[in-house]
């Protein structure tokens, strides 16, 4: 057998990343992951444990390169809703895979595991004053907003707007609760 054609773990892990934001979590099966890997569905289990545990392991968002750690707190409104409004489409399946998993036991806990480390925490390291933590969270719960009407709703008149003009004005509410005027 050739090394190309050979069951691997990583096998597994790209056919759950390919299938996952397609099909959700509901929607995907482990022999659904098995095929699309060329794999017996008994090797999913034995490389991930759990269909959960695989699509927790692959359901992850690369965040390092987020602008929440840089740059002036000032600007950071503008900047982190252009980040989040780029067209990717990893970040999107992800997104979407996330939530439509979200009544799933053991995904909750990894959710808001997520949620805090890689937004709330980050932001709130940044913010001063007293209400710096309600701050972060409410940051979070807006660009959740924003993400939520783009891809779950598929807000037309949203979709539609001049997206320089969206950045404008969400990065100003944004903005608005990072850097409140005394």
């Amino acid at each position: 057998m050739t090394a190309a054609r050979t069951p691997t773990k990583e096998a597994i892990r790209a056919a759950a990343a390919k299938l996952f934001p397609v099909d959700g979590y509901a929607g995907t099966s482990v022999r659904d992951i098995a095929a699309e890997a060329g794999v017996d569905p008994a090797l999913v289990i034995r490389h991930f444990g759990s269909k959960e545990a695989l699509f927790l392991e692959t359901m992850q968002l690369d965040l390092d390169a987020q602008p929440l750690l840089t740059g002036p707190i000032e600007t950071l409104g503008e900047r982190f809703i252009e980040f989040v409004l780029e067209p990717d489409d990893q970040v999107r399946g992800v997104f979407l895979a996330l939530l439509r998993a979200s009544d799933s036991d053991g995904v909750v806990p990894h959710l808001r595991e997520t949620h805090d480390a890689a937004f709330v925490a980050p932001l709130r390291s940044r913010l001063d004053g007293p209400d710096a933590e309600l701050r972060a969270r409410l940051a979070a719960a807006l660009v959740g907003g924003l993400l939520y009407s783009l891809w779950v709703v598929g807000d037309e008149g949203l979709l539609a707007a001049d997206h320089a003009e969206l950045v404008r004005r969400y990065g100003a509410l944004l903005q608005a609760l990072l850097t409140p005027a005394s």
